[in-house]
């Protein structure tokens, strides 16, 4: 994300539409720092951390505003405002160098929020370090991570726009990383390892880069881990990856492409399947999930989910895909007890 070059300090007005009040915070915690804004978009000169961002949406005319942020992450859904009113909304926010995929570019220091929608409109927004957040790592591939370049998107991505004040998505996912790698890089799973704080959750799905990976490698990989997270007191969850959209003749996606059988005949979903059971692990199954919601939607209507009309490509997801992945996860994190209802938002 780029700086703004109209600088202004915090609680100045801006414009009759806009203000900007870093919320006070109290003596021992970092400041929120300067504010840099334009009327679409805010910069905050704060360190790595997570910080509870306050917006106060709506004008004088009819609105409708999204708000995103850092590597192109979804943090607000479109929310209507009517004319002259005015509403409150909160979400917690990861802010990290890189502030994108680990092994990627590193962007730039700082918070950075933009303000999307139909007609957007910000009244007054305020940032300060969260006190109470709970962090819902996320380890995985290309299809979970911060896409840092459009029309690529990772359903980790997506997911922050679901969740409410007080829960934060730290996505450590990152492009072309298996089992193997992902333990392996030190930039990755050895940085992600001593972040991890009593009551994290860190959702774990690899398996798409795993093309070469034999069963007891991938096997160990996963509970290796399982038990590093569980180390640091963090609870592990394991996800199975999402299907590509590979379509046999009949309608259904019962293929080993489709359902990421690797060359060697491993079967990574039925392989998570069996190590979240032996592990006591809770599972979210976005392997069937994700095949359910393509094959449901059928051959056309699903490709609009992956980015086959742009790059012919049927294993990475659009912002649509995305979007509809990041939610499946949602509703599973909270059919499962893993985060409470009243943190999350669009049920």
């Amino acid at each position: 994300m780029r700086r703004f070059n109209s600088a202004v300090p915090a609680a100045i007005a801006l414009s009759t539409a806009l203000s900007v009040a870093p919320a006070h915070a109290d003596a021992n915690a970092p400041s929120p720092g300067t504010a840099h804004c334009t009327v679409t978009a805010c910069h905050f000169d704060v360190p790595p951390g997570t910080y509870d961002v306050k917006v106060l949406l709506g004008g004088d005319a009819a609105s409708s505003t999204a708000v995103g942020g850092e590597a192109r992450r979804a943090l607000l859904p479109e929310t209507p405002v009517p004319a002259g009113e005015r509403v409150a909304r909160s979400f917690t926010v990861d802010v990290r160098d890189p502030e994108g995929e680990p092994t990627g570019a590193g962007g730039t220091p700082g918070l950075d929020l933009t303000l999307d929608g139909a007609a957007p409109a910000l009244a007054d927004i305020r940032v300060s370090p969260a006190r109470h957040a709970r962090r819902i790592f996320l380890v995985g591939d290309s299809t979970v991570c911060d896409q840092y370049l459009g029309p690529y998107a990772g359903w980790g991505q997506q997911l922050p726009q679901y969740l409410r004040k007080g829960l934060s998505v730290a996505n450590h996912a990152d492009s072309g990383e298996s089992t193997v790698s992902y333990l392996k890089d030190p930039r990755l799973f050895a940085t992600v390892r001593p972040l991890i704080r009593p009551g994290d959750l860190v959702l774990i799905q690899l398996a798409h880069n795993d093309k070469t990976t034999d069963g007891p490698t991938y096997r160990a990989n996963l509970e290796a881990l399982v038990a590093g997270v569980r180390e640091k007191g963090g609870e592990p969850v394991l996800v199975t990856p999402i299907v590509r959209r590979w379509f046999n003749a009949d309608g259904t996606l019962n293929n080993g492409t489709a359902l990421l059988v690797n060359g060697l005949g491993v079967d990574h979903p039925a392989v998570v399947r069996e190590v979240a059971a032996a592990e006591g692990v809770p599972l979210i199954d976005l392997t069937a999930k994700t095949k359910a919601l393509v094959e449901s939607l059928g051959v056309e209507a699903s490709k609009a989910l992956y980015l086959y009309n742009e790059k012919r490509d049927n294993t990475h997801t659009s912002v649509r895909g995305a979007t509809a992945y990041a939610d499946l996860v949602r509703d599973e994190l909270v059919a499962q007890g893993l985060v409470p209802g009243g943190l999350t938002r669009g049920e």
